[in-house]
């Protein structure tokens, strides 16, 4: 079920990328601010909703419930720990005293000879 729903979040995600990328800008009907003929339209200014606004909302609508979804099921995933799998009773030792250290050297039997 995870991995659909990555898989369809990951289309969504670069579908709504390509659909906003292909809209016009709002500086293009700068013409109609001024008394261009596009100002007296039926539906404003703006126009009608085109098809790639409807996809943008389509798109945002999909993303935003497969993040939910993704977001509840990775928070109902049951979770492993160190800390949670650790035995109830854990016997901690002091350590013993270190051992001396070793006094022996090791010192050369005879001295190197020049040659």
């Amino acid at each position: 079920m995870t991995v659909l729903l990555v898989i369809i979040h990951v289309i969504v995600c670069v579908a709504l990328i390509m659909i906003v990328l292909l809209q016009t800008g709002k500086g293009a009907d700068i013409g109609a601010a001024f008394g261009g003929g596009a100002s007296n339209t039926l539906f404003g200014t703006s126009g009608a909703s085109t098809f790639l606004s409807k996809a943008t909302t389509v798109a945002a609508v999909v993303f935003m419930l497969t993040s939910l979804s993704l977001a509840y099921l990775t928070s109902q995933r049951p979770s492993s720990s160190v800390v949670t799998e650790a035995p109830a009773a854990v016997e901690t030792k002091a350590p013993d005293a270190a051992p001396a250290p070793a006094a022996t050297e090791s010192k050369p039997d005879a001295p190197a000879k020049s040659q």
